[in-house]
C-alpha cells in the first residue's frame, strides 16, 4: 500500500493551522486549617479580595483576608464536609447571583440556589454581589411617593422612591409588619418586592411567605433565605445578594422596593466572621469596618437620574434594639446613613396602639416630597399635634384640672390616636387615608364616641366607596384639595355623620325621633 506524501504533508499543515491551545491554567492552593465557616488557604497567591474560590467537594467560598502567607476564606455552604489538606483552586471570578422576571415569585437562598421545590431557575443573566454605588451626580432627589399604606406612616414620616427607611424598636413590637404590608400595598404599583431574611427563625420566614402568597404579593415579590441555622458567611452576604437582584429592575429604569429583616443579625454574623478571621475588635466587639459594612450597602438604593433611566431602589432596613437603646453602636450606625426613622415603641405597641410609631421621635428626612398634595395638606401638622398631644396626656395624668380648650385638644388627641390605629396586611389606598385623616383632623369626629370611632371609619369609607364614588374618583384624578373639592367632602361627611346618628340611636330614641319628623 502506497502513501501519498503530499496528502500527507497537507494533512499535517492543516492540522497545525486548525491547533488551538485549550491550556487551563488556574492557581490551586491546601486548606491549612477548616472550622467555624472559615478556612486558611495556602498557596493562592494571586488570588483577588472578594474572589470566588472553589473547594474539591463542590462548595464555594469567598476570598475574606488577603494576608502575607495565607488567604482567609469564608465559606459559603456547608463546611463540615472539607478537610484538612484538601484542594482549593481560584476561579477568577467575583460572587455573583442569578437575576430578572424568573426569580419573581421565587424563594432562594443569597446564592440564588431555589428553596421553594419549583425547580431550577432558568435565567442566563447574572449580577455580582458586591458593586460600587453609584455617584451623586447619577442620581436625582427622591420626590416620587412610595404609598405603604399605612396611615401613620403615609401621613407623618413618608417614604419616597429611592429613599432609605429605618424601621426601629425592640423585638415583637411590629417591625416586620410594616414591612410586609408595604410589600403588599405595591400590588398595583409595579414596584417589584425584595424580602431578605437574615437570620430569622424559619417557621417564621414560612409564615411571613405564606401570608404574602394569600394577599397575591408573592406574585411581584422574591424572598431570600438565610435563616438562624445557616453558617454566618451566607447570613453576611444575604443583603448584598438581594440588592444585586434588585439593581437589575433600578438600572432597567424600573422600581424596586427591599427589605432586610434585619440588620443587627447580619453586623452580628460579619462580627463572628471577623473575629473568627483576628480582625481587631472594636465597640461592642465589633469590627471597625462594619459602618463602612452597612453604608456601601444602603448607599445602593438611589433614585437614578433621567439620563440613566429614572429607576429607583426603596430599602426598608430593619433595626432590633435591646430595652429601647437607640444609641447603641449598630443602630446609631444606621440611623446616620439612612434618611429618617420609624421608631416604634414598647408602651405603645402593648397599650394597644398599633402600628406602635412614637411620632416625636420618628422622622422623614424627605419629608413633604415624598406626598401627594392632598396628603400635605391634611396631614401636615399632624406629626406635631401627635406629640404635643403626648406631652398633655402626661400633664393631665397628674390630676390637674384642664380648661375647655385643653380638653378639647386632649379629645381630638385621643380620637386621632384611634384613628391612626390600623390592623395588618390591611393597608389602605392613599385617598382613602387623606378622606378619613381630613375628617380627623377637621373636628368632624369629635363627638363620636373613642370605642365607635373604628366603627365610624369602616362605615365612612364604605359610604364613600358606594355613594359617593364620584368624589373619590376626582380626589384620586386630581391627588389636591382644590376649593370645591374640599366643600364636596364636608358635605358628603356631614351626610354621612348624619345618617351614622341616625343608625346608633336606641329603638326609644328612634321612635322620639320618628315622631319629631311627623310632627
Amino acid at each position: 500500500m502506497k502513501f501519498n506524501s503530499d496528502e500527507i504533508a497537507s494533512v499535517i499543515q492543516k492540522e497545525i493551522e486548525q491547533y488551538a491551545s485549550n491550556v487551563d491554567v488556574r492557581e490551586v492552593g491546601r486548606v491549612l486549617a477548616v472550622g467555624d465557616g472559615i478556612a486558611q488557604v495556602y498557596g493562592l497567591s494571586g488570588v483577588m479580595a472578594g474572589e470566588m474560590v472553589e473547594f474539591t467537594s463542590g462548595v464555594h467560598g469567598l476570598a475574606f483576608n488577603l494576608e502575607e502567607n495565607s488567604v482567609g476564606v469564608i465559606i459559603l455552604g456547608d463546611y463540615l464536609g472539607i478537610n484538612e489538606g484538601e484542594e482549593v483552586r481560584s476561579t477568577g471570578k467575583l460572587l455573583s447571583v442569578p437575576v430578572g422576571d424568573e426569580l419573581l415569585g421565587r424563594v432562594v437562598d443569597p446564592l440564588g440556589n431555589p428553596l421553594d421545590g419549583k425547580g431550577p431557575i432558568v435565567t442566563n443573566r447574572r449580577r455580582e454581589v458586591e458593586t460600587i454605588a453609584t455617584g451623586v451626580a447619577e442620581r436625582q432627589p427622591v420626590c416620587e411617593p412610595l404609598q405603604t399604606g399605612i396611615k401613620a406612616v403615609d401621613a407623618m414620616t413618608p417614604i419616597g422612591r429611592g429613599q432609605r427607611e429605618l424601621i426601629i424598636g425592640d423585638r415583637k413590637t411590629g417591625k416586620t409588619a410594616i414591612a410586609i404590608d408595604a410589600i403588599i400595598n405595591q400590588r398595583d404599583s409595579g414596584v417589584k418586592c425584595f424580602y431578605v431574611a437574615i437570620g430569622q427563625k424559619e417557621s417564621t420566614v414560612a409564615g411571613v411567605i405564606e401570608k404574602l402568597r394569600e394577599t397575591g404579593a408573592m406574585d411581584y415579590t422574591t424572598v431570600i433565605v438565610s435563616g438562624a441555622s445557616d453558617p454566618a458567611p451566607v447570613q453576611y452576604i444575604a443583603p448584598y445578594s438581594g440588592t444585586a437582584m434588585a439593581e437589575e429592575y433600578m438600572f432597567g429604569g424600573g422600581h424596586a422596593l427591599i427589605v432586610y429583616d434585619d440588620l443587627s443579625k447580619q453586623a452580628v454574623a460579619y462580627r463572628e466572621l471577623s473575629l473568627l478571621m483576628r480582625r481587631p475588635p472594636g465597640r461592642e466587639a465589633f469590627p471597625g469596618d462594619v459602618f463602612y459594612c452597612h453604608s456601601r450597602l444602603l448607599e445602593r438604593s438611589s433614585k437614578l437620574s433621567d439620563e440613566l433611566g429614572g429607576g429607583s431602589i426603596t430599602s426598608l432596613p430593619i433595626i432590633e434594639t435591646l430595652e429601647g437603646e437607640v444609641s447603641a453602636y449598630i443602630p446609631t450606625n444606621v440611623i446616620s446613613i439612612t434618611d429618617g426613622q420609624i421608631y416604634l415603641q414598647p408602651d405603645l405597641f402593648f397599650a394597644g396602639i398599633k402600628p406602635a410609631m412614637n411620632a416625636g421621635i420618628s422622622v422623614s428626612r424627605v419629608g413633604g416630597a415624598a406626598q401627594i398634595k392632598a396628603m400635605k395638606k391634611v396631614a401636615g401638622g399632624l406629626r406635631l399635634d401627635l406629640a404635643s398631644f403626648r406631652e398633655l396626656e402626661a400633664f393631665a395624668q397628674m390630676g390637674t384640672e384642664l380648661d375647655p380648650a385643653t380638653q378639647a385638644r386632649l379629645d381630638r388627641g385621643y380620637r386621632m390616636v384611634e384613628l391612626l390605629k390600623q390592623g395588618q396586611y390591611g393597608p389602605l389606598s392613599v385617598v382613602d387615608q387623606v378622606l378619613i385623616i381630613f375628617a380627623g383632623t377637621r373636628g368632624h369626629l369629635d363627638d363620636i364616641p373613642i370605642d365607635q370611632v373604628k366603627d365610624w371609619e369602616e362605615k365612612f369609607l364604605l359610604f364613600m366607596r358606594d355613594q359617593k364614588s364620584e368624589i373619590r374618583d376626582e380626589l384620586a384624578e386630581k391627588q389636591d384639595l382644590e376649593d370645591g373639592l374640599t366643600e364636596k367632602i364636608k358635605s358628603a361627611i356631614e351626610e354621612f355623620a348624619t345618617q351614622y346618628a341616625g343608625s346608633h340611636l336606641s329603638p326609644s330614641q328612634q321612635v322620639e325621633e320618628q315622631k319629631t319628623v311627623t310632627v
